[in-house]
């Protein structure tokens, strides 16, 4: 007998990356609705950061590359020309720091409200004044 373990309805046939998209979005619904502002923000995820060479630099004249000592998490882009800002979830960094569901929600929001900060130019505390609290 061949086919799918379990319904489409179950969670346990949603993969790990629909299930990481989703803790993106409520963190992202969660603050829309405190800054309304973010709504023009494209929140992207991506399976891991890329290392862009040593001279590298991004669109804010801003060393592009990361260091060898810390993977990052996340990472914020400030609107271009042609583009809006954007902020940057890394799934597998966030995943390997954590070991359940709850504690990976938590990092999640953690980072998206690090971002949110560094594009607004706010202390994550003024983001969401529950940052950093359990």
């Amino acid at each position: 007998m061949r086919g799918p373990v379990a319904p489409p309805q179950v969670p346990l046939s949603v993969s790990r990356a629909e299930t990481f998209r989703d803790l993106v979005l409520d963190s992202v619904e969660r603050l829309e609705r405190r800054w309304p502002q973010l709504q023009e923000v494209e929140f992207l995820i991506t399976d891991v950061p890329f290392k862009e060479s040593p001279g590298a630099v991004n669109d804010d004249g801003i060393s592009a590359a990361w260091s060898d000592e810390a993977v990052p998490l996340g990472r914020a882009m400030a609107a271009g020309k042609d583009r809006p800002a954007r902020i940057l979830v890394y799934r597998r960094p966030v995943e390997i720091r954590t070991k359940n569901r709850d504690e990976r929600a938590m990092l999640v929001h953690e980072v998206v409200v690090e971002q949110v900060a560094e594009l607004l130019g706010l202390a994550p505390e003024s983001v969401d004044p529950r940052y950093g609290q359990d």
